[in-house]
């Protein structure tokens, strides 16, 4: 079987725009700023599209995949030819994307991703939105079959029953306006305030209006700013989440998404490795919250393996469907030591402190920011902003899960099963020695590498922190014996 023939304009598209751009870079750059005759730079552009158009039919041409009876085989290059063998008991996700020129031609994106890689390990580029359709089916089936859990004693093309498919979530038009609304990240905005508050009224006085307006236009320019920047995360996790749908197909969550951009993905029950409820400060004030499933890969359009099984809900009704994937029980919060909270006063007093430090280094050598020292005034906010940190803090030990919650402008609530914990660490920071806390962190396959989000009771006695490290190391152990037996 072959990519279809529609593909060879996308992937020109796709590929054509970057050559035929470095081909003027090119031109330009070597004719000494002189700009050369029209007829040679359209005539080098347009061979340089037509080479790109021979070299993606060839490619598309030699590009070819098969469905055997134990591996899906691929085999793709144009000069140097490549051979895979994917065995179906490594297949993880497979997953179905679309752009608005993709669904114009009737194709579709399909990824495969493998256990244990690191990203995807077949891509095809593209095919017909059916042959899309049946290759996430067959694949989902041929892998069910090679690890035992498709029905025994199936001959091949055989009918088999219908599995049947459960709805469990579908985003209303009001919960899709609502995610647009809370979308916005909250402490970027804060920082954008700032940021904005100060130079606003230079950029006003660039404008050169009258002096007596230089204070009107330069607030008004940061509010516009600020509201600039909250419609664009409004309007892009529309887009994002558009026909949001979450349903259960055997030993699968599926989920369709998107209104530019297609997403149709897979999440294998069996392979989550955490769950994570996300609320920020003005979603949690209304009532609403995000679920977020992590596996061990990727997830198309997402960071890492994140995928959002709930993009918005009612708390509630997230919580209900994070326990229909995992039975989590009832959950109780141990708060950190109330020293905890101290130490979140210094930090923050210090942070404000080098903020005004800045703004007065800033006037002094600009004279833009005469008013530096009001920052000063948010040494206010400091204990209020102390005590929402300590108290949006805690963890909870379970008997079949570790449950952590961390943050106040985006609360994320962290669900581990035991057997899906890789490490237990706990570490001591020189700050956190002086007031005797520690932090402990449960890492799973989703959480790993240099931007990995550990789950992580942080700042908790330093005496308890080594008991709760054996204490889920124990746990993990206990639970990976029963499920041996």
């Amino acid at each position: 079987m072959r990519l279809s023939p529609r593909s060879v304009p996308v992937r020109v598209l796709e590929n054509g725009g970057r050559v035929v751009f470095f081909a003027a870079v090119g031109i330009v750059s070597s004719s000494g700023g002189d700009l050369p005759p029209l007829s040679a730079v359209a005539g080098i552009i347009v061979l340089a599209a037509g080479l790109v158009t021979v070299w993606q039919t060839a490619y598309v041409q030699r590009f070819s995949y098969e469905v055997t009876e134990d591996t899906f085989d691929i085999a793709s290059g144009v000069l140097s030819r490549r051979e895979r063998e994917i065995p179906y008991e490594r297949v993880q996700n497979v997953d179905i994307s679309e752009n608005v020129l993709q669904r114009l031609l009737g194709l579709a994106q399909v990824r495969i991703e493998t256990a244990g890689g690191s990203g995807t390990e077949a891509r095809l580029r593209y095919v017909s939105r059916a042959e899309a359709g049946r290759l996430q089916e067959l694949l989902g089936e041929r892998k069910r079959r090679a690890t035992g859990e498709a029905e025994d004693g199936a001959e091949e093309g055989a009918s088999r029953p219908a599995i049947e498919t459960e709805i469990l979530f579908t985003l209303s038009d009001r919960e899709l306006v609502i995610l647009g609304v809370v979308s916005a990240d909250l402490r970027l905005l804060g920082l954008a305030s700032v940021v904005l508050s100060g130079f606003a009224p230079q950029v006003a006085a660039q404008l050169q209006p009258g002096p007596d307006l230089v204070s009107l236009a330069g607030p008004l320019l940061a509010l516009v700013g600020l509201v600039g920047l909250w419609v664009v995360s409004a309007v892009t996790a529309v887009f994002r989440y558009y026909g949001f749908e979450l349903r259960r197909r055997a030993d699968e969550l599926r989920y369709e998404r998107g209104l530019l951009q297609r997403y149709s993905g897979t999440i294998p029950v069996d392979k989550i490795q955490t769950l994570r409820l996300r609320e920020n400060v003005l979603a949690r004030a209304l009532g609403y919250a995000g679920l977020v499933i992590e596996t061990a890969g990727y997830g198309p359009g997402q960071e890492g393996g994140s995928q959002s099984a709930v993009p918005l809900a009612k708390r509630e009704r997230a919580l209900a469907l994070a326990r229909e994937v995992e039975p989590v029980g009832a959950i109780e919060f141990d708060r950190p030591p109330r020293r905890a909270r101290t130490r979140y006063a210094v930090r923050y007093a210090l942070a404000v402190a080098g903020l005004t430090a800045v703004l007065w280094a800033v006037d002094a050598v600009t004279g833009w920011l005469p008013l530096w020292y009001l920052a000063a005034g948010l040494l206010v906010a400091v204990p209020p902003a102390a005590h929402l940190a300590w108290r949006h803090r805690g963890y909870h030990l379970g008997e079949d899960y570790f449950v952590t919650r961390n943050g106040f402008w985006r609360r994320e609530t962290v669900v581990v099963p035991y057997d899906r914990v890789q490490t237990v660490a706990n570490s001591q920071s020189v700050f956190q020695r002086r007031r005797d806390l520690g932090t402990v962190r449960v890492d799973t396959a989703s959480s790993g590498g240099f931007f990995g989000t550990a789950a992580a009771a942080v700042d908790i006695d330093g005496g308890l922190a080594d008991e709760l490290r054996e204490r889920v190391h124990g746990r993990f152990r206990r639970a990976i014996h029963r499920a041996a037996d």
